[in-house]
């Protein structure tokens, strides 16, 4: 299902828009004289070290730089107002096989590298076109275990292609896993599209894009959650996590520079 043309619009040229200024200044990350502060869901895990070794963790301040903001996604998108309300009704399922139901937690947990282990920083924003709702993360995991978590989830779309999920308040659900093109940026990355499609309480369609994207930059990675109900942008994804990516890059080159 394509996605609603107002959604489409403004994804495509504010990201387009953004991506460009922000390769170009990346000085944006951070927050100075004169500029907004971050949005106000961005939360830095309380587990996070005071400091942090050039080339490995990053600080809770370096890993709230390295979140995307509301400028970056165009003036649709605003700070979050809680958790989408397709997140548990959809979300929140089960099924027989074992990868795929655990596909569906970390869907559900938004853990798609697992849960992080220390530096943790998250920005969620709603867009009001088919109750959509952004979830980015930067997060700190041992390398070893996100190539791991990225390999499995790139045999995903082979081994849950499609399977049977009965949900808490949907109904059952047809799922289908495909993989999610992502530029060539970070180290290892994988995409995924994930669309589930039931039937409401009147009988009528209902039908969940989401899509996953996780990108590991040395030791540190980011993950990208944007779900709506309809269609969403394949490419809108692909460039936030490209913008996200390059971001990072930048903040940990500066964490470098500055050790």
């Amino acid at each position: 299902m394509p996605p609603s043309p107002a959604r489409a619009r403004s994804a495509s040229a504010a990201l387009t828009t953004v991506a460009a200024a922000a390769l170009l200044t990346t000085t944006a990350c951070t927050v100075g004289p004169g500029q907004a502060e971050p949005p106000p869901v961005t939360a830095p895990d309380t587990r996070t070290p005071a400091a942090s070794p050039a080339g490995s963790a990053l600080t809770a301040a370096q890993a709230q730089a390295a979140l995307l903001t509301q400028a970056d996604l165009g003036s649709a998108w605003a700070p979050t107002e809680g958790a989408a309300t397709w997140r548990d009704g959809l979300l929140k399922a089960s099924t027989e096989t074992p990868d795929c139901q655990r596909l569906l937690d970390a869907l559900y947990a938004d853990e798609p590298l697992g849960t992080p282990t220390g530096t943790h920083a998250v920005a969620a924003f709603d867009n009001g076109d088919d109750a959509a709702q952004l979830r980015y993360q930067v997060l700190d995991r041992p390398a070893a275990d996100v190539d791991r978590s990225l390999a499995w989830l790139k045999k995903l779309p082979e081994t849950c292609a499609q399977f049977t999920a009965t949900t808490t308040r949907a109904g059952t659900q047809r799922v289908e896993v495909t993989d999610l093109k992502l530029p060539a940026v970070g180290d290892a990355r994988q995409g995924l599209r994930v669309v589930l499609t039931g039937r409401n309480s009147d009988g009528d369609r209902t039908v969940l894009t989401l899509d996953v994207a996780a990108v590991r930059v040395g030791g540190t990675s980011i993950t990208l959650t944007d779900g709506a109900l309809g269609g969403i942008s394949s490419d809108a994804t692909a460039q936030t996590a490209q913008l996200g990516a390059q971001r990072l890059s930048e903040i940990r080159r500066r964490a470098r520079v500055q050790a």
